[in-house]
């Protein structure tokens, strides 16, 4: 015979049937006892993301300040190299240069490298390598290809490119023939590595170099090969 509590008529006088605990401790009564640890972990994870977030953007910050300086510095790279009139006897006073210009590659390339140094800009290696060889410095070229030879893409083209001009360069204002033939060689060598891909950027440029040097050093065959 059923228990009298469990009948229908039971629940229907209003009686409510005790709360059954299924499984021991709820969810909330096993977190409680850990909540100091759990807290110090939300606090630790914050602290974490709120510095790579402030690093990220400090990052960012720094990369738009070096835009900004390398295009104040562009705007002097890309004023025109326009060779002063000759000098007319016959007027007393000299036409004045225009301040938009520069007389000859040397001056603008002086006046780019004293922004670069003056805005503390990073520049690439290609670029500023070219700058100190118009400069006449052509050991601070060198070094300064030296340092962008290995980058990817279109930058290492053009620093390999720049190197092996600028030890070309070199080489051919050494009054020693044995001194300026190993020069041509290690320029050679190096425009041999320029562009490898045939179907990369500047690679025709790569062989007409090599060819270049070979005419230099009297191979007319290997030269003629590569025009």
């Amino acid at each position: 015979m059923a228990d009298k509590k469990d009948s229908p008529k039971a629940a229907s006088a209003g009686v409510t049937p005790a709360p059954v605990k299924i499984g021991g401790e709820s969810l909330v009564d096993r977190i409680v006892p850990h909540i100091k640890k759990i807290l110090i972990m939300v606090v630790v994870v914050a602290v974490v993301v709120s510095g790579i977030l402030v690093f990220r953007w400090r990052g960012e910050v720094k990369r738009e300040r070096q835009t900004a300086r390398l295009i104040d510095v562009m705007e002097i790279a890309r004023k025109p190299v326009v060779p002063p009139p000759p000098v007319d006897p016959t007027k007393p006073e000299p036409p004045k240069p225009d301040k938009d210009t520069f007389p000859d590659a040397k001056s603008r390339a002086d006046a780019v490298l004293a922004s670069l140094e003056s805005a503390n800009a990073t520049a690439p290696a290609s670029f500023k390598g070219g700058l100190l060889l118009d400069a006449g410095k052509t050991d601070e070229a060198i070094a300064e290809y030296r340092r962008g030879i290995g980058e990817a893409g279109l930058e290492g083209v053009m620093s390999r490119e720049g190197l092996g001009i600028a030890l070309e360069t070199k080489a051919l204002a050494e009054k020693d023939n044995a001194a300026k033939q190993k020069g041509l060689e290690e320029a050679l060598a190096v425009f041999a590595t320029m562009q490898t891909d045939e179907t990369g950027p500047r690679y025709a440029y790569a062989l007409y170099h090599q060819a270049r040097i070979q005419e230099t050093l009297g191979k007319k065959a290997e030269a003629k090969a590569l025009y």
